[in-house]
């Protein structure tokens, strides 16, 4: 009997709750996690996600609500303005790189290789019977190779500015984070990094490497994440206007 109330005042991992936000009803999905610390909201096209830790009170909840609710109305909105498109994996299609736009450059023959770049085009050389599935594939490889090779550059230049030395980098898939660190020092940041723009790189990698020194968000985290980041705010409220894809 004790283990059943004790299980009962656990709350619901998931929940679709609503919420008057600047004077609109908001529905919105709710994460309950023991692994986060913070509160963190996401917009995309199934709308507003809300990640809390697994025993976040109501009423910091409903404050950071709140405090959001005209950024969340705003980028509701533009959702609806601005769906998302499918990407098609043709010859001809917008890529993303690096906050730019590469173009895919398809060309059928009878050997396949490797996807490389040649400025502004992605090449892939394909045998004639290849789908789309297997192009997204090749695209999805040269991604990983070129995230792999920029955030080591990159952690090896702000690493020292940090006075810290992580002990493994690693990339990740995560469908909610950017980026993490580990108490062992493993620093993981997510390959979709590598769509956005170089500032925003650089934010994820001095955010994780700060995590080194301050394992937690305190004043004194972001006094690190300020020493080499003096813009960090701003980074901040740009990257969690972005949704990973």
């Amino acid at each position: 009997m004790l283990s059943r109330l004790r299980n009962s005042s656990v709350p619901p991992a998931v929940e679709h709750r609503a919420a008057l936000l600047a004077g609109k009803h908001i529905t919105y999905t709710l994460k309950r996690s023991s692994k986060r610390r913070s509160i963190g909201l996401r917009i995309d096209d199934r709308g507003l996600t809300i990640s809390v830790p697994l025993r976040a009170s109501e009423k910091w909840l409903q404050s950071v609500l709140q405090d959001k609710a005209r950024w969340v109305v705003e980028k509701l909105d533009s959702w609806q303005v601005c769906e998302p498109t499918e990407l098609r994996w043709v010859d001809g299609e917008k890529i993303d790189y690096l906050g730019e736009l590469l173009t895919l450059r398809v060309e059928r023959n009878l050997f396949a290789a490797p996807a490389h770049r040649r400025g502004n085009d992605l090449w892939l050389f394909v045998g004639y019977d290849s789908e789309a599935a297997h192009i997204e594939q090749l695209v999805m490889s040269w991604y990983r190779q070129e995230a792999e090779k920029l955030f080591r550059t990159r952690v090896a230049q702000y690493a020292p500015l940090l006075m810290v030395v992580p002990r493994k980098i690693t990339l990740s898939s995560a469908k909610t984070q950017w980026g993490c660190c580990t108490a062992r020092g493993t620093v993981s940041l997510n390959v979709q990094l590598i769509k956005l723009p170089l500032r925003l790189v650089d934010y994820v990698v001095v955010h994780e490497l700060a995590h080194l020194r301050e394992m937690n968000h305190s004043a004194a985290f972001w006094n690190v994440v300020e020493s080499v980041c003096p813009d960090y705010a701003g980074l901040r409220s740009e990257l969690k206007a972005v949704a990973i894809k």
